[in-house]
């Protein structure tokens, strides 16, 4: 199947890109001397964790594990601190694989566990520790990291794994030079930590870092076990914009069709949607930066002076710029779009269209979901 036969709007996937995507990353972490355990929220599925390899990998809800371990990946760290009514999920799943979990919070440290011990199960866990992001982990500087370390030496039934972090605040930065300063940080602030705990006589033996910009330019892992890297993948705009990568390493676009053309008012309109891609505006901290996605024809050459500017549900709105040519386009014509954010267009997929060129030649559909039921 042509691509061009692909009913539209449809995320289509290019899989020399992504072949290469891989394959710099895999080499990359290995020169580092770490290993590798890829993200697989970006695309949730099977086939392409399959073509990242690793030691493990890193899932984001509990869906996302039980049906990567149905498909043969049995060493999992589920990177989202656990909330507390899904510790029996986490348990039930933990009795066939290992199924790391991750937590911040001595009373979450507590209840799980008390719920490991009445099953008789040992659960391996991560302590999330902040590395200047401010979403989510331990101050590292705070007695309350001492505290967390203590109690997860000292639980009965769960096993420290190390600590973990990730610099999401990577992806506000404007170029490399900038990011190679949150990757230093990511590490240091980790490993520092980990060092303090050692001396303190804690086990810490594990240091996992990992956002897809640090781990593209970071140039020293020492101290590090794992990175956890995940929309490398297919990269998206906002990777491309902020410098971490190539546009030509985009390999996720989202297949549109014109249903709209107003010459009268200078504008076209797409059947793809907030639905299709998302309403993340990607990196609106550059001033240059004010677009839903990149257009481009089939072959992937851009379409100068048209600029997606706004969605609604199922609307993409296009502006032509004064003077700018249509590109001759018609109700009919198709487009591609490089997404802001390729993991959210990922998931609000249910099937991905992977091609090589312009030839169709699989399709991958997504896990979806949270929880197991």
């Amino acid at each position: 199947m042509h691509i061009a036969e692909v009913p539209t709007p449809a995320a289509v996937v290019d899989l020399d890109v992504v072949e290469g995507n891989c394959q710099r990353m895999s080499t990359r972490l290995a020169a580092l001397g770490v290993e590798l355990r890829p993200h697989v929220k970006t695309h949730k599925c099977v086939e392409l964790a399959r073509l990242q390899g690793g030691h493990g990998i890193t899932v984001s809800t509990l869906a996302e594990a039980r049906a990567f371990f149905e498909a043969g990946f049995h060493d999992q760290l589920l990177a989202v601190p656990l909330a507390p009514h899904r510790i029996p999920e986490a348990l039930s799943l933990g009795e066939d694989m290992k199924l790391s979990l991750l937590v911040d919070d001595a009373r979450v440290v507590s209840r799980l566990d008390g719920a490991a011990r009445a099953r008789g199960q040992r659960v391996p866990v991560w302590l999330k520790v902040d590395c200047g992001y401010h979403r989510s982990g331990v101050d590292p500087e705070s007695p309350a990291a001492v505290a967390l370390v203590r109690q997860l030496n000292e639980t009965a039934s769960l096993e420290f794994q190390g600590l973990l972090t990730h610099a999401g605040h990577s992806y506000d930065c404007v170029e490399r030079s900038e990011i190679a300063r949150v990757a230093a940080q990511e590490v240091s602030v980790t490993t520092a930590l980990a060092e303090r705990m050692r001396a303190l006589g804690f086990g810490v033996s594990g240091v996992s870092v990992g956002s897809t910009p640090t781990l593209s330019v970071v140039e020293d892992l020492t101290g590090v076990t794992e990175g956890r890297p995940g929309n490398y993948v297919f990269h998206d705009l906002h990777q491309a914009s902020i410098g971490t990568c190539r546009l030509q390493d985009v390999a996720l676009s989202v297949l549109s069709t014109v249903i709209g053309v107003y010459e009268d008012r200078q504008s076209l309109v797409l059947d793809a949607g907030a639905l299709a891609l998302s309403k993340d505006a990607g990196p609106t901290h550059l001033d240059a930066f004010r677009d839903y996605g990149r257009l481009s024809d089939l072959e992937g050459q851009p379409l100068a002076g048209l600029r997606l500017v706004g969605l609604s549900q199922e609307h993409g709105k296009i502006r032509v710029a004064p003077g700018a040519p249509a590109h001759g386009l018609q109700v009919g014509d198709q487009v591609r779009i490089l997404p802001n954010h390729s993991c959210l267009v990922a998931a609000q997929h249910p099937v991905l269209f992977v091609a090589r060129g312009q030839q169709v030649v699989d399709r991958w559909r997504p896990v979806r979901g949270w929880s197991l039921h």
